[in-house]
């Protein structure tokens, strides 16, 4: 079936249930855009969908790297469009789920990201300068050489900062330039879950005292074990940093906990400059209240207009 259906919005607004929920309705494939669920071994902190989830819908795109391995925005796009097309080659409605914005971005409006190459010897001059000079040294470079990228990309994201320099370094054009849009050919439905924010930081800040009791703590430990420092990209994630310095005795738990909610906080407001609320694409629906009714109704009528459209 050559459509899809996205659903996306800030992290704990409810969009794993409500996918499920569609999938059971209308017989659907999950494709994750979550850029910690790729990973294996992280399942706690990344709110991945458990393996009774996993069990009531297909999905796609969950544990394709391990965490030491480079899992770039040009690769989940080229493996999500696979994954979609497949799906849709069977004659199923791919759903595409997540709250990372780069992710679910470069599918429905079709990126094409810059085919570079990592230079690892230029990302540990920058991550040096980074650590020695400060992030805003790098920062000020990247404004300098491509304003436009600079001003799309939060400072503190050492990781994109220097993915954005490495890119001008290496091509001599500006990162932003090189970065087209080739929007899918089929039609396209966004739903958006969305919430009062001080209702839904009172609900992060209980789901990550239900990540602590389910073992968030034992998680990043195990991963630590298994080799997986610290200072990996893929472990710079809220949660695991923190639980980190708590492992590292550097803070104690009541502490981890607390900067786990703050920092959970800063990223909802970063994840709402991606998904903006006047964004006239999106459908937004308020998962305070119960969405899965009306979610049902335009999943329905989306198919029903592009069923009218091909007779």
């Amino acid at each position: 079936m050559n459509a899809l259906v996205a659903i996306l919005g800030p992290t704990g607004t409810g969009k794993t249930e409500l996918s499920l929920s569609l999938a059971g309705s209308f017989h659907l494939e999950v494709v994750n855009a979550d850029s910690r669920q790729v990973y294996r071994y992280m399942d706690i902190g990344a709110a991945k969908p458990t393996p009774e989830q996993q069990s009531r819908a297909r999905h796609h795109l969950l544990d394709m790297a391990n965490p030491d391995q480079d899992f770039s925005l040009a690769l989940y796009h080229d493996m999500a469009c696979t994954a979609i097309a497949d799906v849709q080659r069977r004659g199923k409605l791919p759903l595409l789920v997540g709250g990372t914005g780069q992710y679910a971005w470069s599918v429905i409006e079709g990126w094409q990201a810059p085919r570079v190459p990592p230079d690892k010897q230029l990302r540990e001059h920058l991550e040096t300068r980074s650590r020695t000079e400060g992030p805003q040294a790098i920062y000020l470079e990247l404004l300098r050489l491509d304003p436009t990228a600079a001003n799309r990309i939060d400072p503190r994201n050492v990781r994109r900062v220097i993915r954005a320099l490495e890119v001008c370094i290496k091509t001599g054009q500006p990162f932003s330039q090189l970065q087209r849009k080739s929007p899918p050919t089929y039609p396209v439905l966004i739903i958006g879950l969305t919430m009062e924010r001080v209702q839904l930081y009172q609900r992060v800040d209980s789901r990550v005292d239900n990540m602590i009791q389910r073992g968030l703590p034992a998680e990043v430990k195990r991963l630590v074990e298994m080799g997986y420092g610290l200072d990996l990209p893929a472990m710079s994630g809220v949660g695991y940093r923190q639980i980190g310095l708590y492992l590292q005795g550097k803070w104690d738990l009541e502490t981890a906990i607390r900067q786990t909610k703050f920092a959970t906080h800063r990223f909802i407001r970063r994840q709402y400059a991606w998904f903006r609320l006047s964004d006239g694409r999106i459908h937004w629906l308020n998962a305070h209240e119960s969405v899965e009714e009306r979610s049902k109704e335009l999943v329905a009528q989306f198919l029903e207009k592009r069923e009218d459209r091909h007779e």
